[in-house]
């Protein structure tokens, strides 16, 4: 598992270990648990195309920029502009998100810590570049990102954005990240909560 293969860090560090919500939430818990390091969340939400709740073209990351896959906004002859209303709905649901889940606690300080990004998994990666960069621009470092499954594009493209991408599985055929778990329902606010209630950052 992901918390095994990190583990070694736990000796003579304290990462700061960051969950993408939902999913990454229980992932996170556990490498925390297992390198000893601060659990707390990085809030990231994707920017779908319009009529296609699934298919993320963009993320962004709390106080961020958003950004955009632009290879996909161009086979879907898309771009930034057409996807206003879009940005504006993410941006609202991580507003509600930083309310609900933070309340008056402030997001992470990750200046000069060793980042542990984790996630359920990775397919294009959208997400997970966002959250990087809201961590460069944060000067955290050195940043790795960890999930138990990723696709090779995604893991290739990442490469640039993170110090190391860590993935116990990198499958040449990725069709969705639900497709390599036996059991992927969705996590509810109150499941994110239980997680972070012993190791959050206070």
């Amino acid at each position: 598992m992901v918390a095994r293969r990190l583990g070694h860090l736990a000796v003579n560090r304290s990462p700061l270990v960051l969950a993408l919500p939902r999913g990454g939430v229980p992932v996170a818990s556990r490498v925390a648990e297992a390198v000893g390091g601060d659990l707390d969340l990085l809030l990231v939400r994707k920017i779908s195309a319009p009529g296609r709740p699934e298919l993320g073209v963009g993320a962004v990351a709390e106080n961020g920029d958003p950004i955009f896959d632009d290879g996909l906004l161009q086979r879907l002859g898309l771009t930034p502009a057409a996807l206003t209303a879009e940005t504006a709905a993410a941006c609202t649901e991580l507003a509600r998100r930083n309310a609900h889940y933070r309340g008056k606690r402030p997001a992470p300080d990750p200046a000069d810590r060793l980042t542990i990004l984790v996630d359920d998994g990775v397919a294009t990666g959208c997400t997970a570049r966002a959250a990087l960069r809201w961590l460069r621009a944060r000067h955290a470092g050195p940043i790795l990102l960890a999930a138990p499954v990723c696709s090779r594009e995604a893991d290739h493209a990442l490469s640039t954005d993170a110090d190391a991408v860590i993935c116990l599985k990198r499958p040449a055929s990725f069709t969705a990240v639900a497709g390599f778990y036996d059991d992927f329902a969705q996590l509810t606010d109150a499941d994110v909560h239980r997680h972070l209630l012993v190791r959050v950052t206070s």
